[in-house]
């Protein structure tokens, strides 16, 4: 993780909070990571995950923290993340802005949803994604085409909290490649859609 380049679009928040370039695309800080540990069925070798089968979790794991939480933000810069799966449960709650959420449930065929996070009609403040389920997040394309002026680019953005239970470990954290979009969807009646629109938002 880095620091974020400096740009005239770049979002304040980013140097208010003190964020950091994230991995997956966007921003973060670790905000709380809790001192006590529990024992995590979530822990464990990902050569086990089929990916169109929902995860299959050991009875036994390693030791976790009991949660984490971060801040997460998209803006201007950097509108969008790459699909990822975290083993764990998260739960999404908004600051401020918009962004659509992709969520991927394992299956044959694989389900797919969309959520609106924000504060309008048929939008949510709160997102629960649950273990096993792959997901992105984006900016959405109505608001980088309204954000005509320098000023307007460096005020658009989506900030979150994003806590993790049982916390966060990059054990836990998967990137889905272009191979595994291509398997996770293979048997789904508009895969060449999707892998039109998701295509972009992979590891290669």
């Amino acid at each position: 993780m880095t620091a974020p380049v400096d740009s005239p679009t770049l979002n304040p928040l980013v140097k208010q909070l003190g964020l950091l370039k994230h991995p997956e695309g966007g921003y973060f800080l670790e905000t709380d990571r809790q001192v006590n540990e529990v024992s995590s069925p979530f822990a464990g070798e990902w050569d086990q995950l089929d990916l169109k089968s929902v995860l299959t979790l050991g009875a036994e794991g390693g030791s976790r923290s009991l949660a984490t939480s971060i801040y997460y933000l998209l803006d201007h810069d950097s509108p969008s993340g790459v699909i990822h799966m975290n083993k764990s449960v998260t739960y999404h709650v908004l600051h401020s802005g918009r962004a659509e959420y992709t969520l991927i449930t394992p299956g044959n065929p694989p389900t797919i949803e969309k959520h609106v996070m924000g504060a309008g009609d048929n939008e949510t403040r709160m997102l629960l994604v649950g273990t096993g389920v792959w997901k992105m997040s984006k900016l959405l394309a109505e608001d980088l085409d309204k954000a005509t002026t320098e000023a307007d680019k460096r005020n658009l953005g989506c900030l979150i909290t994003e806590v993790v239970v049982p916390g966060f470990h990059w054990e836990d954290h998967k990137f889905l490649t272009t191979s595994d979009l291509l398997h996770l969807v293979s048997e789904h009646p508009d895969k060449e859609a999707i892998m039109k629109e998701l295509g972009p938002h992979v590891k290669a």
